[in-house]
């Protein structure tokens, strides 16, 4: 099941839930006795789903034969389809990405935990800002992100996927020239804050995928285009780390909880990987698809598309 936030062309204000199917928005409107809960509140949705107070495939066979209110796609804005309290971020967790680039100490050798903020949270068609008194190397990374529904601390791997609720898209937007940092004898530390959370830099989206309907997250192909040219090809299979073990991994400092979102890192074909001057190295695709090197950082008047299988196309444009 596809699940989105969106507000009507005609009424641009209210948010709204809905399920997407073959390219039609239908309408959730979810009921507590006599009272209407928030339409636009996902993560109301999951904690309810988590409770056993709804169950959504019901609710989407209602719809399907009830719900007056379905739109096409040209009629509705789709929003961010969550906006998450907390995203705990993992990276250098794709073999291949750490073959491109300059690694720190303790790239490949433990996730590397950073965070993002809802506040760095965009949805689809919604811009990437491009500042350069922030940034003269905007970088885009296409990112399986995980949707947390069921609380847990101290999580096992062998049954930290019952706590997940579905998938969606993030593309890691980073600002390269401050996350990159190089020592005087020539090796290089990370600087993640500045260099991964802020305005604009966690687009997400276009709908959140239940798990049912993903399967194995282990076997996802993710694709990312910058204006058309395809510049990472890789598949989930690659990660070092595991989604089970990114959700134990990040539940030993967390409770975990319903809407928190966990990305997993990113597979070769970064801008950085062309930049020598930050250390990048360059790899063709090992999987048959022929990659173009960027010859620079995100601009403005890019187009970004993020895409993973079984999820759809997460789109923003640079400005």
């Amino acid at each position: 099941m596809k699940l989105v936030r969106f507000s009507k062309n005609s009424q641009p204000n209210d948010v709204l839930l809905g399920i997407l199917l073959k390219n039609v928005v239908t309408q959730i409107d979810l009921f507590s006795g006599d009272r209407l809960l928030y339409p636009g509140d996902m993560t109301g949705l999951i904690k309810l789903f988590n409770e056993k107070k709804i169950n959504l495939q019901a609710i989407q066979n209602d719809v399907e034969l009830k719900s007056q209110n379905r739109y096409s796609l040209e009629e509705v804005r789709l929003l961010a389809p969550i906006i998450p309290s907390t995203i705990l971020c993992s990276g250098s967790n794709y073999h291949s990405h750490n073959q491109e680039k300059a690694n720190a100490p303790l790239s490949g050798k433990e996730p590397e935990f950073f965070l993002k903020t809802a506040d760095c949270v965009v949805g689809p068609n919604e811009p990437i800002i491009f500042d350069s008194l922030l940034t003269e190397k905007l970088d885009s990374e296409t990112e399986l992100a995980i949707v947390i529904g069921k609380s847990g601390r101290h999580i096992p791997v062998k049954s930290a996927l019952d706590h997940v609720f579905g998938y969606t898209i993030v593309n890691d937007v980073t600002a390269r020239d401050r996350q990159v940092r190089f020592k005087p004898d020539g090796t290089t530390w990370y600087e993640l804050g500045r260099g991964k959370a802020f305005d604009s830099s966690a687009p997400l989206g276009p709908c959140i995928v239940t798990a049912d309907e993903i399967g194995d997250p282990q076997n996802l192909h993710l694709r990312t285009r910058i204006n058309g040219e395809l510049r990472q090809s890789g598949n989930t299979k690659d990660m070092i780390w595991t989604c089970a073990e990114l959700i134990h991994f990040f539940s030993i400092n967390f409770t975990l909880r319903p809407g928190m979102v966990i990305i997993t890192g990113t597979p070769a074909g970064t801008a950085w990987s062309s930049d020598k001057s930050l250390g990048g190295n360059w790899i063709p695709s090992e999987d048959g698809e022929k990659l173009i090197p960027a010859k620079d950082y995100n601009r403005p008047g890019d187009i970004v598309e993020s895409e993973i299988e079984g999820i759809g196309i997460l789109m923003n444009p640079v400005a």
